[in-house]
């Protein structure tokens, strides 16, 4: 039976500095049933921890994301914005969906690893690793952004244009509610006068595709079409762009770790398996489902119109799912980590983003063996976690 406390608790838990899991996470998951939280924005919801929850929250059709419009959505910043995919249940989501879907699968992604492959020696190439560098601004922001770009039909010339609007999007607290609204307008103007150049110009690029189902099939309206194509082009470059530093920060955080993809090229797949468990990238839960009616979740009662926060983070270090949870071992029993999420909402691009960091680690360690940190300058304020500016070098004896 729930026993709720007397006050919602204060989360995320998480630091924004640093890659750290909260000692936080341990005491709730010995708790019997889940705790009520409170984020900065937005009503109490219930924590979801758990392995099992968490993918049940996540996949099950008695959770909707489409109710949080009618409701005061818990979340880490003052403004909401109610639409795209991420906003969207079954069947609205299934339609939409699909039609990008096709361009993601794993099949058609290992047909760009060769492409991938020489787009990380050329940016390798291009550096100086005779003296310290930004590994964020020389090699992990262009890697992902030039392949979503050329995904998509995007001028990567427009690169700095829509990355002020990704970090907008990705923002908790550093814009006003007003000051996010007109970041997000500009941003759909942007879209809208690219969409009309492909209306005018096609080409094999997946807006001109999108376009033409638009416009021959009718299966998406004008704003789903802006929607979708403004989502893809932020969660296409925004978590790799932040996941290749976070990985490099960990392996060389752990020199034996790095060693050994130095070492075992072959190891790179599972060890990026492993980091997608155990790096937490974001400092809170992700999107709240709202219950449709009520649910048992273990012990706790959810009732129909709670909400309820996931938190992958706590439940890739489930003890009962994962064996010594804590520690990394890119050997472990292979068991799906929901490191790119569960149900019909799992990552769209999960297999672009898997190949993608396999192929910058497997560059990164083969060309500079022997990298280490100088200085890690991590972003503020940002829905996900990671460094803005990480500064590395070679030592001087490995320059010869």
């Amino acid at each position: 039976m729930n026993c709720p406390m007397s006050s919602p608790v204060d989360y995320p838990f998480n630091e924004a500095v640093g890659l750290g899991f909260s000692e936080r996470y341990r005491d709730v998951r010995s708790r019997p049933e889940l705790i009520r939280i409170q984020m900065p924005f937005g009503e109490a919801a219930w924590l979801a921890t758990a392995y099992e929850d968490v993918r049940c929250v996540l996949s099950d059709s008695r959770f909707s994301r489409a109710i949080a419009r009618d409701h005061d959505e818990p979340r880490l910043r003052a403004a909401r914005r109610n639409r795209g995919l991420l906003s969207m249940d079954a069947p609205d989501h299934t339609r939409v969906r699909r039609l990008a879907a096709r361009t993601f699968t794993r099949g058609r992604v290992e047909k760009l690893r060769p492409a991938v492959r020489d787009l990380v020696a050329a940016l390798l190439d291009e550096i100086d690793s005779s003296r310290p560098f930004d590994l964020v601004d020389a090699f992990a922001l262009p890697l992902p952004v030039q392949v979503i770009c050329e995904l998509l039909g995007v001028p990567v010339a427009d690169r700095d244009l829509f990355r002020r609007w990704s970090d907008a999007v990705m923002s908790t607290s550093s814009l006003t509610a007003e000051e996010f609204t007109r970041s997000q307008d500009e941003f759909e103007d942007y879209m809208r006068g690219l969409i009309e150049a492909k209306r005018r110009t096609p080409d094999d690029a997946l807006i001109t595709g999108l376009l033409r189902e638009h416009e021959e099939n009718d299966r998406l309206d004008d704003t789903e079409l802006v929607d979708l194509c403004t989502g893809i082009l932020v969660a296409g470059h925004e978590t790799t762009a932040t996941q290749i530093p976070n990985f490099v920060v960990w392996l060389c955080e752990r020199p034996d770790r790095w060693r050994r993809i130095v070492e075992d090229p072959e190891s790179v797949p599972a060890v990026v398996e492993e980091l997608l468990r155990i790096v937490p990238l974001g400092v809170g839960g992700g999107s709240a489902r709202y219950a449709r009616e009520d649910v048992w979740l273990g012990d706790t009662l959810v009732r129909a119109g709670d909400a309820v926060v996931t938190s992958i983070a706590a439940a890739n270090r489930d003890p009962d799912v994962f064996a010594h949870p804590d520690d990394f071992d890119p050997d472990r029993d292979a068991q799906p980590h929901v490191g790119f999420g569960h149900g019909a909402h799992f990552c769209l691009g999960a297999s672009l983003a898997r190949m993608e960091l396999q192929e910058a680690l497997r560059g990164l360690a083969d060309r500079f063996p022997d990298l280490v940190i100088d200085d890690v300058e991590w972003k503020q304020q940002m829905l996900v976690r990671g460094p803005l500016h990480l500064t590395v070098s070679r030592p001087v004896a490995a320059l010869g």
